[in-house]
């Protein structure tokens, strides 16, 4: 651990250890906290992909363990609901991008302890698949050794700006490029329309929302395929689940004012992004709505810190 870890490490702890946490909390008494997730995957896995996507079950555990002793966990359609009579303040969990280790160990500990929970599909990625920004690394250097590592922030950002965040697209501009390509074990993949439907069998306080229809940059499409990415995925999902609820995540967290009302007129009731803190009860602007994003890696204080609304800044990545 370098200097400024160890520093941020005992800032938070210290907050914590003070009771700031639970001050800041119970501050916002009358707003839900949103935290947004992607991927629980098993504790030994061997390669994470995008690291900061994929959260190790027990820390996962550690962190439902905490949220059930200081929040009450509400269903995400309370947000636009009325404002609580509880005593405690409420979260709402998410996860985007319907990888196969949320909808089956996530989920699994999310029934166990009944806390509901909203998973984001875009079904045009569903099928076992592998995602493009855990799949490819950079270019091995000549006599170097060993595997690469995995995406670099530059080839994210060419990613998003060359190829609009398409999984195709990039895939043609990653073998250009000459990127590593790696092997991703089965939890990292996307998940299929049965397990889906497993999960919602399994926890009847899952609820499914869109991620767009296959998971790209919505802020640079034009008008005809922005509406095809919004409309198709409401309908396949209410055409096979009943707990679909009308709301849409953002891909990458990127909307502007034109994607917000694309997402209005094609009959969503919200839409979310993955930055920001605690949201008021019936929003304003329901199709800006914040979360709270909870990267792999965080720590308990931290965690702690930011789930109260305490965030000590650092860099994560939003798929």
């Amino acid at each position: 651990m370098n200097t400024r870890s160890l520093a941020k490490s005992i800032i938070e702890r210290t907050l914590v250890a003070s009771g700031a946490a639970g001050w800041s909390a119970r501050q916002h008494q009358q707003e839900i906290c949103i935290l947004a997730y992607h991927n629980v995957v098993p504790d030994d896995l061997p390669w994470p992909g995008d690291a900061s996507l994929h959260l190790r079950r027990r820390d996962f555990c550690d962190q439902l363990e905490h949220i059930g002793r200081h929040y009450d966990v509400v269903p995400l359609m309370a947000v636009l609901g009325s404002p609580s009579r509880g005593r405690r303040p409420r979260v709402a969990i998410t996860f985007d991008d319907a990888y196969q280790g949320a909808l089956a160990i996530g989920v699994e500990e999310l029934a166990r302890r009944g806390m509901p929970a909203t998973v984001f599909v875009p079904p045009g990625l569903l099928g076992g698949r592998p995602l493009w920004w855990d799949t490819y690394g950079p270019p091995r250097q000549p006599g170097a050794g060993g595997s690469s590592g995995g995406l670099t922030p530059e080839m994210r950002t060419e990613g998003l700006s060359d190829a609009a965040g398409r999984d195709a697209a990039v895939g043609e501009w990653a073998r250009r490029a000459g990127w590593v390509v790696h092997e991703l074990s089965v939890p990292m993949l996307t998940g299929t329309e049965a397990e889906l439907a497993a999960a919602c069998r399994r926890h009847d306080g899952l609820t499914l929302g869109s991620h767009s229809w296959s998971h790209p940059d919505l802020t640079q499409l034009g008008h005809a395929a922005l509406d095809a990415e919004l409309r198709a995925p409401l309908e396949w999902l209410r055409a096979r689940f009943l707990c679909t609820i009308p709301w849409l995540t953002y891909p990458y967290g990127l909307s502007s004012p034109q994607v917000e009302r694309a997402t209005r007129a094609s009959g969503y009731e919200a839409g979310a992004l993955v930055v920001g803190g605690w949201t008021r009860i019936a929003p304003e602007n329901p199709f800006a709505i914040p979360r709270a994003n909870i990267p792999a890696g965080i720590s308990r204080a931290g965690f702690a810190l930011r789930v109260a609304g305490l965030h000590m800044r650092g860099r994560a990545n939003h798929a």
